[in-house]
């Protein structure tokens, strides 16, 4: 089954088609929506079903990353797996894609995650409550999955993919020192501050295949402005707070990373593997590859999400049969 980004091209995720034609073509229905956050912000969601006659076998949340959004390389993925048999839903977090909140501005993950809870929770509830159900989940969105399901609130999930997940962020990514060590003072005085210096753009670091970092630039909805300095000091205690919990994450889970991945550091989630007490636990590290695995080359993409999809069924089916 091949993935949709090989329609794709440099300006649009779904090439040459219109969206209705793409879901269309791939079989799958689309709906869209809001809610409105106990915050107060209006909050984007998607999701994705196969059309009938094919069978549902279970329910996939997917969490997308920082600077990330469900409209764009995400949607190819969610299509993906609801051609797989999947229903799959997603969300926009504030200040991401189409939701509302400062651009790319998270100062406090919490809420975030509390939104992820209550709209994932809802549509599991609606669509079929009985099915396995897992998380899906690409780096930034790694680190929410994990803390989704150490929050244990509601049915808990039957397994959670890792996609290039930010337990740690690379050295070589990271603000030079001794910058990184005055982002407290930075982010107290003034936390919307674009101050914080990267070794590079997200995109230009992520994606190998250079038409599919153009593709990342055109989202009309992505930002190349430096991460903001609260924001900033949040991903990285994020990453410390995980850390100190790799011993509690017992969910089945499913690693796949770029061993050459310079945005999140793959040591850290080698370290997950090794302390995690998921008896159901599986890693796969492909060499040479970068940080967003859905911008390797076609072949490359082809083993990494036949890898997810086949992880997923197998799960899926011992979900049905318990």
């Amino acid at each position: 089954m091949v993935h949709p980004i090989s329609e794709a091209n440099e300006t649009s995720p779904f090439g040459t088609l219109t969206p209705d034609q793409f879901y269309s073509r791939h079989n799958v229905s689309h709906s869209s929506d809001y809610f409105t956050n106990p915050r107060g912000l209006k909050l984007f969601t998607q999701s994705w079903t196969p059309l009938p006659p094919a069978k549902i076998s279970g329910l996939i949340c997917a969490v997308h990353g920082y600077t990330g959004e469900s409209s764009w390389f995400v949607q190819l993925t969610c299509v993906h797996l609801a051609k797989a048999g999947f229903a799959v839903c997603a969300i926009d977090h504030q200040g991401h894609g189409f939701s509302d909140g400062l651009q790319h501005h998270i100062p406090d993950i919490n809420p975030v995650v509390d939104d992820c809870i209550s709209y994932f929770n809802s549509f599991r509830e609606k669509h079929a409550p009985s099915l396995p159900s897992f998380l899906y989940s690409e780096s930034l969105g790694g680190a929410i999955a994990i803390l989704i399901t150490l929050r244990r609130e509601g049915k808990p999930y039957d397994g959670l993919i890792l996609n290039g997940a930010m337990c740690g962020i690379s050295d070589k990514y990271k603000p030079p020192w001794p910058l990184e060590h005055f982002l407290s003072l930075a982010a107290m005085v003034i936390p919307t501050w674009r101050v914080v210096p990267t070794r590079g753009s997200i995109p230009d670091v992520s994606f190998k295949v250079e038409w599919k970092r153009k593709l990342a630039f055109a989202s009309p909805r992505r930002s190349v402005a430096k991460p903001r300095a609260s924001t900033a000091q949040e991903l990285l205690r994020i990453c410390r707070e995980v850390q100190s919990r790799f011993t509690e994450v017992d969910v089945p889970f499913l690693i796949v990373h770029g061993g050459e991945d310079i945005v999140c550091d793959p040591a850290c989630v080698e370290e997950l593997y090794r302390r995690a007490a998921s008896k159901d636990k599986t890693m796969k590290i492909y060499p040479g590859m970068w940080h967003q695995l859905i911008g390797e080359p076609d072949d490359d993409v082809e083993v990494v999400f036949g890898d997810v999809v086949e992880w997923l069924k197998i799960r899926a089916r011992r979900g049905e049969d318990a």
